[in-house]
């Protein structure tokens, strides 16, 4: 069984705060500043050039890659991080395009994270080959598989919602109809178990900075299927995705492997912020994980529900279909949400009209759950939202 209170007292969670946003960001593992000062000073400083081949940066997106893996369900040679989530979707979806030349429909639903479809739209704008992205509600997605369609792009847990797609199914009924799947994760890895290899899914991507601790701007993943790796011919030929980087060839052979799916420079400093966070991970059964936030989050609903009559909950009531947040609707959720914030619940707010909290065992606890509950009844009964400055729309939501 997973030791929580010892994995809490391994993140930096500031006095007075109760957070329940690392569905967003997730706070600053403790080790991670020693741990990248320590690589600063003695590789980069001491090292310098040279800690490429001396302090093995060179493999670090690949091996760090391999302990994102164990938490996906992915084998090992099979992960690799590097550059930002949209890229590496870019990446995945330009290859499973030109695997199925033939077809021309992408396929997506209408509560998918508005950059993937931007980056699908881009991709179909520049490639001008007839690709047509086709997005209905998350509820048809079976009944729009067909043999038109050339790639099934999914967030397997809806960014405002939580409502939690079924990976196996999905990808099972999608494989039937001959289409490649693309599974973003970036709401699952760190939350709940996946199990890519075992559902057969063809590309997964995630971002690092949420559930995993990254730091802001952490290095994103991909996965690509071991029986489909050699045949990706990569959109975005990098120099360190090619077979002899330094060889300085001047035309593009891809790496054996997923790493032809490097491309530039990877982030070192952000890497080893992560392999900080990774130690964490190394101590955590993802089923506690999963088993707890569960039990956090059905907590939070019955106490909101109970004292906050006007908060609609617009997460899926059955926790078997919903991730590892809850939110609520609220016609002034953009103001009861800064009300919140000031008085010390850090949650964050999705438009129109979304109210979004995280539950992540690793450092949240019962009675804290129980103290947002009673910080939100209090500004919602007492109203203290309608205030001029809660309505005051910051750049960051």
């Amino acid at each position: 069984m997973t030791d929580f209170a010892k994995t809490k007292s391994l993140f930096h969670l500031p006095a007075g705060l109760l957070y329940l946003d690392g569905n967003s960001l997730g706070p600053l593992p403790r080790a991670a500043a020693d741990r990248v000062g320590a690589m600063m000073q003695q590789e980069w400083g001491d090292l310098l050039v040279t800690a490429w081949t001396r302090a093995d940066w060179i493999n670090q997106p690949s091996r760090v890659g391999n302990r994102v893996g164990k938490l996906i369900g992915a084998p090992a040679g099979s992960v690799v991080m590097g550059d930002t989530l949209s890229i590496k979707l870019y990446q995945a979806l330009a290859s499973a395009l030109e695997m199925s030349a033939e077809r021309k429909i992408i396929l997506s639903d209408s509560g998918n994270f508005p950059t993937d479809l931007y980056m699908a739209q881009g991709l179909i704008k520049s490639l001008d080959r007839g690709y047509e992205l086709q997005l209905c509600e998350p509820e048809e997605i079976e009944n729009r598989l067909s043999a038109e369609v050339a790639v099934l792009m999914l967030t397997e847990v809806d960014y405002r919602s939580g409502r939690l797609h079924d990976m196996r199914s999905l990808t099972e009924k999608a494989h039937e109809d001959g289409i490649l799947t693309i599974w973003d994760l970036a709401h699952s890895a760190g939350a709940l178990p996946v199990r890519v290899a075992d559902c057969d899914v063809d590309f997964a991507v995630g971002c690092s900075y949420k559930y995993l601790n990254s730091g802001p701007g952490g290095p994103a993943f991909i996965y690509v299927a071991p029986r489909l790796v050699e045949q990706v011919q990569p959109a975005l030929c990098g120099w360190l995705g090619h077979q002899a980087p330094f060889d300085f060839g001047l035309d593009y052979r891809p790496a054996a492997g997923i790493e032809r799916m490097r491309i530039g420079t990877p982030p070192i400093l952000q890497l080893t912020a992560l392999e900080a966070s990774l130690d964490i991970w190394d101590m955590v059964d993802i089923e506690d994980v999963r088993a707890v936030s569960i039990e956090l989050s059905s907590l939070f609903i019955e106490l909101v529900e109970a004292s906050c009559p006007e908060l609609e909950l617009a997460s899926p009531r059955d926790e078997r279909r919903r991730g590892s947040q809850v939110s609520f609707r609220f016609e002034h959720g953009y103001a009861a949400m800064r009300a919140l914030i000031n008085r010390g619940l850090i949650g964050d707010f999705r438009a129109p009209d979304i109210m979004r909290f995280g539950f992540t065992p690793l450092y949240l606890e019962a009675g804290e759950v129980r103290k947002a509950a009673l910080i939100i009844e209090d500004v919602m009964s007492n109203r203290l939202w309608d205030r001029p400055r809660y309505h005051e729309h910051s750049p960051v939501t």
